[in-house]
């Protein structure tokens, strides 16, 4: 069916096999700004090329996720490809290409060459990226560019972290050159915060992708109400991407309220058509749940980290061969587990049997520690599992002072305050559960406090353990206070009267569940002795 894509594919992997060779080009590159391109990277780009301007989407994407990656790890494992420069007249100058080419040639330097990009491998990449997005956004018809999903995913993405380790590379002051500063002066609209979330907010209503999912949640057909733009893939699924863009680009300033808000049209609970690509998903679930948590939405956060965690455990799998988005979601899989650790301790409740003994196996030592109200174990479990905050401002360039620490002491100082406040509710649940009446003088010795404080405590543990809580409405934002809480109790003058509410767990589900494992290992055995 796509036989120039297979044979391009063999043209390409056909290396030279000697890594005398191989080092030999690798170290020639590097001392050479003028070189010759080695015919498999020649014969590699002119057939991407080819398949862009063809837009045969099998090509692109067979040239995307393997060709690209295997040449890198042969080639440029931690040296930059070719300049678009040099690689121009091998594709006929094609200006479309060469703009995408570009797109990945920056985000190899940032991920894999030595010392990262300098200042104005910076801007030429936000540059790159304005001449994308503009030939996206400013055509009068929808342009003729397809591209697989994963790339479009990556592009947003990418998009994103360059723009956070800008804000993070520009405050740390104390390692600049005067030339540096000076040029970071001159240009403060490069990586602004307005610019970034101008190209989110365009794209988003570029593709009317907020209207369309409204329609695609209450079950009718999204392309009645897309327009000429929307209903072009390219233009639908950089909306989609985009709004989980937005979702990521909030939390990481501190604004979950806005993060949430921008998510309002996608129901978590429905199977989305939209949410094909696996590491869009996991990042959307990974940045609900930590907004849920800093908004002490406890519950809410249990239930959206126990949903993704339980995905991938199932689809882990699926995921093996690609070596880079494997370490990307392991780390992403450890961050969420160490958050659901964090909420569990907080707001203690029940979830999913096979997510709990991951839990308990893997985190066994930490959940001890947090449980046991350990300040030091609190912080260093959320600077492992938060995300990179950062500032949406420049900081003071005056200053010989590096500030990208702040904007991360900041959340984690709301957080520690919250921490604080509910230390000793774990003790005073602890004792509520051995009784069902008991004196405030009693538990106030018990806990070595006074009265007073006690009573304060008792109203503390009711406050925290009422939460809003998402009812089934499309908006994750809205919800109903209820408390989840095992133990409930109020007070009658000088008595504290309690009542248990936990639900008495209920073995059938896992017994069946363990059941039709044996049976499916029964049945893989039996076709393995056939």
């Amino acid at each position: 069916m796509y036989p120039y894509a297979y044979q391009a594919s063999t043209d390409y992997e056909a290396h030279t096999g000697d890594p005398r060779q191989d080092l030999e080009y690798e170290r020639q590159y590097q001392q050479h700004s003028s070189y010759i391109v080695p015919e498999v990277i020649k014969n590699f780009l002119i057939y991407f090329q080819k398949a862009i301007h063809e837009q045969n989407l099998f090509g692109i994407q067979d040239a995307y996720e393997n060709g690209f990656n295997k040449l890198t790890d042969r080639f440029f494992k931690t040296s930059p490809w070719p300049d678009a420069e040099v690689v121009a007249p091998i594709v006929q100058n094609d200006p479309l290409f060469l703009i995408l080419y570009r797109e990945l040639y920056f985000r190899h330097i940032y991920a894999r060459v030595t010392n990262g990009p300098s200042l104005d491998q910076r801007f030429e990449s936000y540059y790159n990226y304005c001449n994308l997005f503009n030939y996206i956004l400013s055509a009068e018809n929808p342009v003729p560019l397809e591209l697989p999903n994963q790339w479009l995913w990556d592009i947003i993405d990418e998009f994103i972290y360059q723009f956070q380790s800008f804000s993070q590379y520009r405050s740390k002051i104390k390692t600049k050159t005067d030339d540096e500063i000076d040029n970071l002066r001159r240009t403060p609209k490069i990586w602004n915060v307005h610019s970034v979330l101008n190209v989110l907010h365009s794209l988003v209503d570029k593709s009317n992708i907020n209207r369309q999912l409204e329609v695609y949640t209450s079950g009718g057909d999204p392309d009645s109400v897309a327009g000429e733009f929307g209903r072009h893939l390219l233009y639908k699924m950089l909306g989609y991407f985009s709004l989980v863009g937005l979702l990521r680009l909030h939390s990481l300033l501190g604004d979950y309220y806005q993060a949430l808000k921008v998510l309002e049209n996608i129901d978590f609970n429905k199977k989305n058509m939209y949410s094909r690509v696996p590491a869009c998903q996991i990042t959307t679930y990974y940045y609900v749940g930590f907004a849920y948590m800093m908004m002490r939405r406890y519950q809410d956060a249990i239930r959206t980290l126990s949903n993704i965690l339980l995905y991938i455990q199932r689809t882990k799998q699926m995921f093996q061969n690609k070596a880079q988005l494997y370490d990307q979601i392991n780390k992403q899989n450890e961050q969420m587990y160490t958050l659901l650790a964090i909420c569990l301790v907080l707001h203690p409740m029940r979830i999913d049997e096979s997510v709990h003994s991951q839990l308990r196996e893997k985190f066994a030592d930490k959940l001890l520690r947090l449980q046991k109200g350990d300040a030091q174990e609190f912080q260093n479990s959320f600077s492992f599992a938060c995300p990179k905050f950062l500032s949406p401002a420049p900081p003071n360039y005056d200053t010989n002072v590096n500030f990208h620490k702040e904007p991360f002491a900041l959340q984690l100082k709301v957080f520690r305050e919250e921490v604080a406040e509910q230390a000793l509710l774990p003790t005073i649940r602890s004792y509520l559960k051995l009784y069902t009446t008991l004196t405030i003088s009693k538990l106030a010795s018990f806990m070595d406090t006074t009265e007073d404080d006690l009573r304060t405590q008792l109203m503390c543990f009711k406050h925290k353990m009422k939460n809003i809580v998402w009812t089934g409405s499309s908006s994750g934002l809205e919800g109903e206070f209820q408390s989840a809480s095992e133990v409930d109790f109020y007070i009658d003058k000088d008595m504290i009267h309690i009542a248990d509410t936990k639900v008495a767990r209920r073995y059938g589900d896992f017994f069946i569940r363990q059941i039709h494992k044996f049976d499916e290992m029964k049945r893989n055995l039996k076709s393995l002795n056939t």
